[in-house]
């Protein structure tokens, strides 16, 4: 697999455009006829462009896609949708597509009907940009950014089995209402392979279980949280499993975006669970530790506190014998194994509390956690608590 340069402009024959004018932006991703799949929050409470995407994308068919930051058009009712759709008019218009094959997608302060008099002619403007390019690339993946602080693309280069050369590239945003079953965030993958659409909703749906789903900034979940999947059918081929390590390669690295640029985060943290019973079991073990606002404080403070990790497993809900547990803290070349099979190996040796300490003062924390009940393992991705996200959070609508 071939890394690549070019953000979503990966896949030559897709236009992007990005602009924005201080909180407000608008992204369009344009492709006509693009075979397209979704997934959405679980919350119940949930924003009007989902309302509008999921009819509009119901037939697996879209041209474009209208994204807008600074405000979530969610919980305003009747006057919500008919906001969202006069925006998926205007793409339509522009581009000569019927309104149907737009689909919408917001992020921003729920709670606020969408100021149309601010966001038509941004989005008129990012209209009139539509490109394929380096530039375009980076104007599409800035637009819709929040309070994230960097940019989050990825785009790859991969083979079928047959030799058929595709391409898988994606932007997302996300930095804070972070929680899993749907790692809270707007994301737009794009392939230029020609993939039927339940193949294609089948493949986002396990991307996401293992990467966008085990994302845990706050643990709480959006009203807007759309990952749409587009495939372009440039390129035909025998479908195989190459085609999900792509994807899964593209959702894993914006998952870890994500979690690294966590509201006010300073440290990125990867949780492994190994030797359960179920993959089910591995995930909830993982989640449970990285949702953990005691364990996030610690390694926010650099303080090895294996007792908080082992709670937070406890009440996961995840049946194991805690007396047969193992439990390291590390970085990629190293493990610091604080609990051998119960064993607490600090006892004997404090100074391993020490280098465990030295490592959670570094940007990247690997926690690895073994139950010793069975061959299945899951990787959460998540960040540290800090006095940021408190000050970000308190002012987010003043």
């Amino acid at each position: 697999m071939k890394i690549l340069d070019n953000g979503i402009c990966a896949i030559d024959s897709v236009k992007v455009s990005g602009y924005r004018e201080g909180k407000y932006g608008v992204t369009i991703i344009y492709h006509e006829n693009s075979t397209a799949v979704g997934v959405y929050t679980t919350n119940q409470v949930y924003a009007a462009p989902i309302d509008i995407t999921r009819k509009h994308i119901a037939n697996g068919n879209i041209s474009a896609i209208i994204v807008n930051s600074g405000n979530a058009n969610c919980y305003t009712k009747e006057d919500g949708i008919k906001k969202g759709l006069e925006l998926a008019q205007l793409v339509a218009d522009s581009l000569n597509i019927p309104v149907e094959d737009v689909a919408v997608a917001s992020t921003g302060v729920i709670g606020r009907q969408m100021p149309m008099e601010i966001l038509k002619p941004v989005a008129e403007k990012s209209l009139s940009q539509l490109d394929n390019n380096r530039e375009s690339a980076n104007n599409a993946a800035d637009a819709i950014l929040t309070t994230d602080t960097v940019r989050k693309e990825c785009a790859v280069e991969h083979k079928l089995n047959d030799g058929t050369v595709f391409k898988v590239a994606g932007i997302c945003k996300g930095s804070g209402m972070i929680a899993p079953n749907m790692g809270t965030m707007l994301g737009f993958i794009t392939t230029d392979l020609k993939v039927p659409q339940e193949c294609l909703q089948e493949a986002l749906n396990k991307s996401i279980k293992k990467s966008f789903n085990m994302v845990v900034v706050d643990g709480d979940e959006s009203t807007n949280d759309t990952v749409l999947l587009l495939s372009t059918n440039d390129v035909e081929g025998e479908i195989d499993d190459n085609f999900q390590e792509a994807l899964d390669y593209v959702c894993t690295s914006l998952a870890k975006q994500i979690a690294r640029d966590g509201e006010g985060a300073d440290k990125f943290m990867e949780v492994i669970a190994s030797g359960a019973k179920t993959e089910d079991d591995a995930i909830s073990l993982s989640k449970s530790i990285v949702s953990s606002s005691l364990v996030k404080t610690a390694l926010a403070g650099a303080d090895p506190n294996w007792g908080r990790i082992i709670s937070a497993m406890g009440y996961s809900g995840v049946e194991f014998d805690p007396e047969n547990v193992s439990i390291s803290i590390g970085n990629r070349d190293k493990d610091v194994v604080i609990v051998d099979k119960g064993f607490v190996t600090t006892y004997d040796k404090p100074e391993l509390l020490e280098e465990a300490e030295n490592i959670m003062k570094e940007k990247t924390v690997i926690i690895k956690v073994d139950v010793h009940d069975g061959n299945y393992n899951a990787t959460a991705y998540g960040c540290d608590l800090t006095c940021e996200y408190v000050h970000i959070n308190a002012d987010y609508t003043t």
